[in-house]
């Protein structure tokens, strides 16, 4: 098992929240905090997922304080996934 974590950016936009992995440039939207973060944590699963089963490389995560400090008005988090050998989801 192989563990994937990535910054992720936070925002809110009318009434959804919005996630955004900037290193991935992968986004995903829900109406509450709650279900951006557990979308987030699916959305990167998948995308990591993918990657493995089809052999691509991953950009090297940026550090968490420099996503931060480009973001300051926005809440960062840390999200991680685990996946299988060859892609297969747990």
């Amino acid at each position: 098992m192989k563990q994937f974590l990535f910054p992720a950016i936070f925002y809110k936009e009318d009434d959804k929240y919005i996630v955004l992995f900037p290193d991935l440039n992968i986004t995903t939207e829900a109406e509450t905090a709650e279900e951006a973060f557990l979308f987030a944590k699916d959305s990167l699963k998948v995308y990591c997922s993918y990657s493995e089963k089809f052999d691509l490389e991953l950009e090297t995560p940026s550090t968490f304080e420099k996503v931060q400090s480009q973001n300051p008005n926005n809440l960062c988090m840390l999200i991680d996934c685990f996946v299988m050998p060859n892609g297969i989801r747990i």
